[in-house]
């Protein structure tokens, strides 16, 4: 099977996967620490930050995730995005 993803694919992929890791690891920094207001406002930033990207990729690439019927007009749409072997 030939990838036909390109570069831009995986760069924004990974910008992603890199942002939602940063999230993980300030929930997990909040849950021993949940006054910490620069944390809050850290973690709140990054939630903005990581929604933006995604729906940024999601106009270019398709759906990451199979969707809800409630948050978009082309429910099935996510069936025509590479499947996790493809990427």
């Amino acid at each position: 099977m030939k990838n036909t993803l390109t570069q831009d694919y995986y760069e924004k992929l990974l910008e992603i996967q890199a942002v939602d890791f940063v999230l993980v690891e300030l929930m997990l920094y909040l849950d021993t620490h949940p006054d910490d207001m620069d944390g809050i406002q850290q973690y709140n930033q990054y939630a903005r930050y990581s929604k933006k990207l995604k729906k940024k990729f999601e106009l270019n690439y398709g759906p990451l995730l199979q969707g809800n019927p409630d948050e978009t007009e082309s429910y099935w749409s996510w069936k025509r995005s590479p499947w996790p072997w493809q990427v």
